[in-house]
């Protein structure tokens, strides 16, 4: 993996003579070097980043089911507060189990949930949903919440979560499964929040 370091006095993220624009999610030529440069992993970049709000909140999905084990509950709510720690946006169905999860933990630390619901109007959405927009599409909602993601974070689930999972590799978004998600060729199968966070940083400072 390419090194990156974080320049302290200019605030910025550098990797081999380039810098990135955490606005518009790019790499762009370096002007000069700082001696002051510290090596930090991608998840240590986003958390700078975060420290000054400067990163482009492109939306990471978390998806599962309504009727979701206590576990799952668990994991989507701890995942919910890590996103909104490194400064990242929380998308989801909006609707209970390991949505209401996810978007609990969210809010909990400061974000902002955003929920596309199926249903015809906002008041559907789970109680920690900051942001509810009721598309009145039923299930088809789900192409939206794939297309607007960045990377989806399947926790179990079964045919709904399925065909997020398939339509966010027809979209080439980065799709991970855990905690008894559906098995689907070319999606990995992560059990930890740092593996999670790791590639979800990667993902978006574009390296591997």
């Amino acid at each position: 993996m390419k090194t990156l370091e974080w320049v302290e006095d200019s605030r910025q993220l550098i990797c081999e003579g380039q810098v990135f624009d955490p606005a518009r999610l790019e790499w762009s030529a370096a002007q000069g070097s700082s001696p002051s440069s510290v090596a930090v992993s991608p998840t240590d970049a986003l958390l700078r980043f975060a420290e000054r709000g400067s990163l482009r909140r492109v939306p990471i999905g978390i998806i599962g089911p309504r009727e979701a084990t206590p576990g799952q509950c668990e994991f989507a709510e701890k995942m919910g507060a890590a996103l909104a720690t490194h400064g990242l946006q929380l998308l989801c169905g909006g609707k209970n189990g390991v949505m209401e999860a996810a978007c609990r933990g969210h809010a909990s630390l400061g974000g902002l949930p955003i929920g596309i619901l199926p249903d015809d109007e906002w008041q559907a959405a789970n109680p920690y949903v900051g942001v509810p927009i009721a598309t009145g599409i039923g299930p088809a909602r789900n192409a939206i919440i794939a297309r607007a993601c960045l990377a989806l974070v399947a926790i179990g689930g079964g045919v709904g979560t399925l065909s997020e999972m398939a339509l966010g590799l027809q979209f080439n978004r980065l799709v991970l499964a855990t905690s008894d998600a559906p098995r689907v060729e070319g999606v990995p199968i992560v059990g930890t929040l740092d593996e999670i966070l790791g590639q979800i940083a990667m993902r978006i400072l574009k390296i591997v």
